[in-house]
């Protein structure tokens, strides 16, 4: 038995405080989850996260050492109820891309490991984990082997269908509502002030600039996500007509879908025949692998209508409120002082919906907003003497 270091110790602690962590994100989108077939998804892989983690404190205890406190901390409290609420599809594809620190852990923790026993459970952790982040484990009858069921690839894609959502959810929307909204009105503001000099009509014109953007945003919002679900529920009847006039040729069209995503002949015909034989399955399946749409999750034009107008009325906000205290230069300051700062948070949270570091989306966010007031801020000097 090779010596045990203190590095491979203390790498098991931070193993079992991110299988923890991990746990508890699946089981709070279990939680929120509407449907039954994705909270049961869910749940498997909290219970997995979970039994990694018991592996993990055996080990230690074996080791004569124990688990680290698992302190829930004010950051991963907010991070959860943003990943909630943005949405379980979003959600997800940000905890894939968060999971480099788990592998190269585990990495680390193979090369450590004392004892060939300690480096096959480390890397079939890590073979499980890489098989959560595509939801593989769902057509994998046992772990590490690659015999797949038809009839588990059938339900694998009954529930995969209803994932394809907007990511981001309502709270993507909001942040770029906001962004919208400050980045406007903090030209109108900074423009405005460079032609008076912060005087009251900056006010005027911000609340002004503040109430078009908003409806404007809201409007345009309502009428796309009706528009967009218009065409979503017609092009849903459509195949609905098609499977109940044409099923043998619906069926061939499925069988050839999964054929060019690698299934072999056979079992796409297999796989074919026994969604057809449930029409109401295949419509579900046709409508997801051929329009990339789902009957469960139309969108809704009032949700996206307040959201966008809240949202962005927020972010117009920001710039103005100065100007109900104060006039002249304070004021201006002021205002560039919180809209600079509200730039770069806005710009960090979009890191919600888009997976970049939030320095970076923060720093380029505020770039670009400080260069448009900077811009109608010289236009305001140039042309106040005009008019």
């Amino acid at each position: 038995m090779s010596e045990i270091k203190p590095e491979f110790t203390k790498g098991l602690q931070r193993a079992w405080l991110l299988e923890q962590a991990s746990a508890r994100i699946y089981k709070a989108l279990a939680q929120r989850e509407t449907s039954e077939a994705r909270r049961r998804v869910l749940l498997k892989l909290a219970e997995s996260e979970v039994h990694h983690s018991q592996r993990w404190a055996q080990r230690l205890a074996e080791l004569g050492s124990s688990t680290p406190p698992d302190v829930i901390t004010f950051r991963e409290r907010v991070w959860n109820w943003v990943l909630v609420q943005s949405g379980t599809d979003n959600a997800l594809k940000r905890i894939e891309s968060t999971e480099d620190e788990g592998a190269a852990l585990y990495e680390k923790l193979a090369a450590l490991a004392p004892t060939p026993a300690d480096h096959t459970a480390i890397k079939t952790v890590q073979h499980e984990e890489q098989v959560h982040s595509g939801f593989a484990h769902l057509a994998t009858e046992s772990p590490g082997s690659s015999a797949v069921s038809p009839q588990v690839m059938l339900d694998t894609i009954l529930h995969r269908e209803s994932w394809h959502k907007r990511g981001g959810g309502w709270i993507g929307q909001a942040i770029y509502g906001a962004n919208d909204g400050l980045g406007s009105v903090f030209g109108i503001v900074s423009g405005v002030s460079g032609a008076t000099a912060g005087g009251s009509a900056v006010l005027v014109a911000g609340l002004a600039g503040m109430l078009a953007s908003a409806l404007s945003m809201g409007s345009g919002a309502y009428l796309a996500t009706k528009a967009e679900r218009e065409v979503q529920e017609a092009e849903i009847r459509r195949e609905r007509r098609e499977m109940e006039i044409h099923p043998d040729e619906e069926k061939e069209e499925l069988a050839l879908f999964y054929q060019l995503k690698g299934v072999p002949e056979d079992e796409a015909k297999l796989l074919a025949e026994r969604l057809v034989a449930t029409p109401e399955n295949a419509i579900k399946t046709l409508i997801s692998e051929e329009l990339g749409l789902s009957g469960e999750n139309y969108p809704n034009p009032w949700s996206a209508a307040l959201t966008a107008t809240l949202s962005t009325a927020f972010g117009a906000f920001i710039p103005i409120i100065p100007f109900f205290f104060a006039s002249g230069l304070p004021a201006i300051l002021t205002s560039f002082i919180i809209s600079t700062l509200a730039h770069f948070l806005i710009g960090a949270a979009k890191t919600v919906v888009t997976g970049l570091s939030p320095w970076r989306s923060g720093a380029e966010m505020t770039i670009v907003g400080l260069g448009e007031a900077l811009i109608t801020f010289a236009l305001g000097l140039i042309f106040g003497p005009i008019v």
